[in-house]
């Protein structure tokens, strides 16, 4: 695992400025596995990429491990983007919170490398787990977006929910820390997991006791009712989005204790090869408990038309029904008059 030097980044930043002599024999990173890797207390970053058509870019690992020895000019473009911003505000928060290293996903991965990728993404959620702290940065928020009552009505909570609750891969690092410190885009703190597990439960869907008491105290529970199934997972995820199609499926990895090969370009077959992967796996029968409503919901035109596990979409786990906690979650796939109910 790569971490950032956080005594190191700053100490760059504050001589940079002022024209002081900068040693550009200054090690960034610290790379660790293994023993000690464990023995590492770190931070992680949990966020949005930007986007570069609204003058939003990022810092790659190729660019901050050569920010010493490039052209002033060079090096100057590199500071101003907000993706810079984030790695000294993120290395700023850890020092308050006495941490001498973080991990960020843009510019701790080396992604021309393959085999790293592969490891990173297929190691991201242990990552997070074992995080001293994780900053879930609101880019688009500033204050508390929950106070107020400015959440009324679920048209409310639309308009005014974080961009970073509709992302696929952010749906792991809200679960798998044991503490989350949310931020605003002023790097304001509006609470950590366990003080809004209620207020993040009733946009996520996913329980307020996983979220205070973790993932794997819930599928540990001695009380079936409590665990979580596959298909539960799934529709925690089905509403999420990720800029390639197969991350949707490869940010659950984690989340559902398996790993697959990671093959981009594949499209909607990594989320086949994940179903395939469950079933081998797993003796959850959530995953078969699926059939699709084909027309109007409750209309004499309606009938319910069983599928293939394997040719689901994974919209079709918005909703999830369980016993006489029933209730459905309009998306998409509802839009399209097309329901899903568990048999």
């Amino acid at each position: 695992m790569r971490l950032i030097n956080v005594a190191a980044v700053l100490g760059i930043e504050s001589n940079i400025d002022p024209g002081k002599e900068v040693n550009t024999a200054t090690e960034i990173f610290g790379e660790f596995y293994g023993a000690d890797l464990e023995e590492k207390e770190y931070a992680i970053l949990s966020h949005c990429w930007g986007v570069v058509k609204q003058g939003e870019k990022e810092v790659s690992f190729k660019e901050i491990n050569k920010l010493l020895v490039m052209s002033e000019g060079m090096r100057n473009e590199i500071r101003g983007r907000t993706g810079y911003k984030k790695i000294i505000d993120t290395c700023r928060q850890a020092q308050k919170d006495r941490l001498e290293w973080v991990w960020i996903d843009t510019c701790c991965i080396d992604k021309n490398s393959s085999p790293e990728l592969s490891e990173a993404i297929n190691s991201m959620y242990k990552w997070y787990a074992n995080a001293e702290l994780c900053y879930a940065y609101l880019h688009d928020t500033e204050g508390d977006p929950w106070q107020h009552g400015r959440m009324h009505s679920w048209e409310d909570r639309q308009k005014s929910t974080p961009k970073w609750f509709s992302r696929g891969w952010t749906l792991q690092e809200l679960i798998a820390p044991k503490v989350v410190h949310f931020f605003d885009q002023k790097w304001e703190r509006i609470g950590d997991k366990a003080e809004l597990a209620w207020t993040l439960s009733g946009i996520t869907r996913i329980p307020g006791r996983v979220l205070k008491e973790g993932l794997q105290k819930a599928l540990t529970s001695v009380h079936d009712y409590e665990r979580p199934s596959v298909a539960q997972i799934f529709s925690w995820a089905a509403d999420r989005t990720t800029t390639r199609e197969e991350d949707w499926t490869y940010s659950l990895l984690g989340l559902l204790g398996v790993h697959i090969p990671l093959l981009y370009g594949e499209g909607k077959n990594a989320f086949r090869r994940l179903q395939l992967e469950i079933i081998r796996t797993s003796n959850d029968q959530s995953i078969f408990a699926w059939a699709i409503l084909i027309g109007c919901s409750g209309g004499p035109a309606a009938s319910w038309q069983t599928t293939r596990v394997t040719s689901l979409e994974p919209e079709t786990f918005t909703t999830y029904l369980s016993g006489e906690d029933s209730r459905t979650m309009h998306s998409a796939s509802a839009r399209k008059n097309s329901f899903v109910r568990s048999w």
